[in-house]
């Protein structure tokens, strides 16, 4: 077996396990609690079941049609872009999972918007049930995603004498996502402190007009 055909086997491996994790998890939550349920599962870490129609972290940006479709062209173009990287045989497994991270937590997010729409009825007032295509709460590429995980690590108040929001709650980390935005955050986070050279090494060599003979990744990095 070659290196390359090793690293593209457990690369989309990882990601086919990151995919499932996330949509077992969020079918778990659409299933069994009602949109704004809350659980209480330490003091700093709650399952806050929320839907939202933006990107990750409940971020909008533009129509919803607008935003599925940019998801669905970024991901196929960051699944062609991985898969030509790992051909060259020229990175690391490491750097490969790395890319391979950041691909599934944006294609589960496209997964909530192709198909949830479509298979679910709506977790507003009640818990959603799985229905027969096209019978449910919204139409093709209009579906929400679906976060959960909410870790409001400091709850306090601002103090009177602040000269804005005096006396007002303060959250310190108060968005609530998901698995896949999980999977975004610590990929992004991964190729900026460990894998940048060897990031802008990949870009310049699936660049058009690029030598066959670029140099190769740099081997320190892991």
């Amino acid at each position: 077996m070659t290196r390359s055909t090793k690293t593209a086997l457990l690369t989309g491996g990882f990601v086919l396990l990151l995919l499932l994790i996330d949509q077992v998890t969020k079918i778990w939550v659409k299933t069994s609690m009602v949109e704004g349920e809350m659980h209480q599962i330490t003091s700093w870490f709650k399952i806050y079941f929320v839907e939202n129609e933006g990107m990750a972290y409940g971020i909008t940006f533009g129509s919803k049609l607008l935003l599925t479709l940019f998801r669905i062209i970024a991901m196929g173009a960051g699944v062609y872009y991985l898969a030509g990287l790992i051909r060259t045989g020229r990175f690391s497994l490491g750097f490969c999972l790395t890319l391979g991270l950041v691909i599934a937590g944006g294609l589960g997010n496209v997964i909530d918007c192709l198909f949830y729409g479509e298979i679910f009825t709506s977790s507003h007032g009640a818990v959603a049930q799985l229905v027969p295509w096209g019978e449910g709460y919204g139409s093709f590429l209009h579906g929400k995603v679906v976060d959960m995980l909410y870790f409001p690590l400091i709850e306090t108040t601002y103090p009177e004498w602040s000269p804005v929001y005096a006396g007002e709650p303060f959250i310190f980390f108060s968005p609530i996502f998901n698995f896949a935005d999980s999977c975004i955050s610590v990929g992004v986070a991964l190729l900026l402190l460990c894998y940048r050279h060897t990031f802008a090494q990949a870009l310049e060599l699936i660049s058009p007009g690029q030598k066959s003979d670029q140099d190769e990744a740099s081997e320190g990095d892991r």
